[in-house]
């Protein structure tokens, strides 16, 4: 809530890093700041942070502006046209601030929402005067991750989909189905076996109760969503030692480590420094945990290709590759190919743990609905088998 220049109070939305750098925004649009609420987590968190399509496409712009000679007040003025419409204030905002003689690094910090990798870079590159190319290889970058996430994507929601249908398949036949034909076999004087009689007890309570059971699962689905950091720590702790799957995390996450080393190093980043950035954009512990150590040696005096051997996170291949490159000279181009290599086998074990999921979930679906089924058809056969022998 703020206060007018021509009196009467206003009341909105803004982001701000405190509400002192409120205030500031506020007075630049000549109102006082009167008084100020933090919106929960869960919407800050939705909104907050820079999408990667959205730094892909800014990135991308201002490459193709910067390179060809724009100045960069004007090439962000060009860009805040071209994004999206959520993109927009901020770009907007950071041209105010360079137009105003901030640096790029830092108005990217003080709009908010890029994260610590992204200004990274652009310092690094503002000292070297090469901004274009910095913002191309984060436009790659964030490419890489796009098609990562996009993976990812896949592998959670291909047996999302078929594991709904089959709780919903499941569901109606235990509370619609089961209990109807239940009833017409005892009319009958059918006896029911056991398997079936439990089936049935299910089927019943859930169908008498099927509001408190619908509560219920609201309640989980939020509980899911309010505290989805833990869920999510959970379910990639489970993804990072399940056999099948924790190549693809590995892959993964060494895809995202190697596009940022190459985009760093590529702005003439320390290595160093490189790898503490890089390291802190991976979520794999072993490997964060490694590259780490790594770093660290490496600050007290060790060689790279003497040290690159303790991180058996990652594949002997790769670690062969960047102790030939750094003996070469040449780490900026391995960075580079172990991304675009580790991009590809992203690509074909994703595709190789997709096509065992099929058979998996297609056995699942006939455990889940098929008991269901069996429980139906067993009395049945019992109760025709009994009229035979009566007949």
């Amino acid at each position: 809530m703020a206060a007018k220049p021509g009196g009467g109070r206003a009341i909105g939305v803004k982001q701000a890093r405190d509400e002192r750098h409120l205030a500031g925004e506020l007075r630049k649009e000549r109102m006082a700041l009167l008084r100020s609420m933090k919106l929960p987590v869960a919407v800050r968190e939705s909104t907050s942070d820079v999408k990667l399509k959205d730094q892909a496409e800014l990135n991308t712009q201002l490459a193709q502006l910067l390179s060809r000679g724009s100045p960069l007040v004007e090439a962000l003025e060009v860009t805040g046209a071209s994004v999206s419409n959520a993109m927009k204030p901020r770009a907007l905002r950071m041209r105010d601030l360079v137009a105003g003689g901030a640096s790029f690094a830092d108005a990217c910090d003080q709009v908010g929402g890029f994260d610590r990798v992204t200004v990274a870079l652009y310092r690094a590159a503002e000292r070297t005067g090469d901004l274009a190319g910095a913002a191309k290889q984060l436009a790659i970058a964030a490419r890489r991750q796009l098609q990562v996430q996009g993976k990812a994507a896949t592998l959670m929601i291909y047996p999302a989909i078929l594991l709904t249908i089959t709780t919903l398949a499941a569901a109606f036949l235990l509370t619609q189905i089961l209990p109807k034909i239940g009833e017409a076999l005892a009319a009958a004087g059918a006896q029911l076996p056991l398997f079936t009689r439990i089936l049935l007890a299910i089927g019943t309570f859930l169908r008498d109760n099927l509001l408190p059971v619908l509560i219920g699962v609201t309640l989980v689905v939020g509980a899911t969503i309010i505290f989805r950091k833990i869920v999510g720590a959970f379910i990639f702790g489970f993804m990072r030692k399940a056999p099948a799957i924790r190549h693809v995390v590995l892959a993964q996450e060494s895809a995202r480590f190697f596009s940022v080393m190459a985009a760093l190093t590529r702005c003439g980043v320390p290595l160093a420094d490189a790898l503490g950035i890089a390291s802190g954009a991976i979520t794999h512990p072993e490997m964060r945990e490694q590259l780490e150590k790594l770093r660290t040696r490496l600050i007290e005096g060790g060689v790279l290709r003497n040290l690159i051997d303790d991180v058996v996170a990652l594949p002997i291949t790769t670690r062969r590759l960047m102790i030939a490159a750094e003996r070469a000279g040449d780490l900026q181009s391995a960075f580079d190919t172990l991304a675009t290599d580790a991009m590809e086998e992203v690509e074909t074990r994703s595709q190789r743990l997709i096509a065992m999921m099929e058979p998996a979930v297609i056995v699942f679906l006939f455990l889940v609905v098929g008991s269901v089924i069996l429980g139906v058809m067993i009395p049945l056969l019992n109760l025709s088998s009994s009229v035979g022998m009566g007949g």
